[in-house]
């Protein structure tokens, strides 16, 4: 049975680069690697990682330079590794001792699942105690609003559909409903 190495790399920002995972993946013998720039904390929205695990068939080898690459929660990372085990694909890690296709680093690889995840969680909470420590000090006053919403209630009472005023200001269909919402509410005020 021939098989494959295919490579993953993901970076979770746009301004982030993927060149030292692609070369890291290429020297490990991948010929093939899909490459992604989105948030590794839920598998929604990673196109590129559902198309390998759709298309990996028995004896493929999935390689990643680290755990995180893949996943940042360990219910995602337990949930793919358990799909790529029904398949017969093993896991192998370039940069940690990981390879499922052992005992050993099937261990190291639930061991460090675990740490990604509280690093995860460690960093949620700081951000949340920053913003409150913010917020207390009057410096945080949240994100500046995407969509002005004394234009989106005109557009809206002008006649535009709901789809069509979202095209204007090139945001999705909710962030409109919410813009209106909030027009609502501060009539209301």
């Amino acid at each position: 049975m021939t098989t494959e190495k295919y490579g993953y790399a993901r970076v979770s920002t746009r301004d982030q680069d993927l060149s030292i995972q692609e070369a890291t993946l290429k020297a490990a013998g991948c010929r093939i690697i899909r490459m992604e720039k989105a948030s590794g904390t839920s598998r929604n929205g990673r196109p590129e990682l559902e198309l390998l695990l759709e298309f990996m068939r028995e004896g493929d080898e999935l390689v990643i330079t680290r755990i995180d690459r893949l996943a940042r929660s360990i219910s995602d990372l337990q949930d793919i590794v358990r799909e790529l085990k029904a398949k017969g694909v093993s896991l192998r890690a370039t940069e940690q001792p990981i390879d499922t296709s052992n005992a050993m680093g099937k261990c190291f690889f639930d061991i460090l699942g675990v740490f990604a995840e509280f690093e995860t969680n460690l960093r949620k909470e700081r951000q949340l105690e920053g913003i409150a420590k913010a917020k207390a000090a009057g410096i945080y006053k949240g994100r500046k609003r995407k969509v002005p919403i004394d234009e989106v209630k005109q557009l809206k009472e002008a006649g535009r559909s709901i789809s069509e005023i979202a095209e204007t200001f090139d945001v999705s269909r909710t962030a409109i409903y919410h813009a209106l919402k909030q027009s609502a509410a501060d009539a209301h005020a």
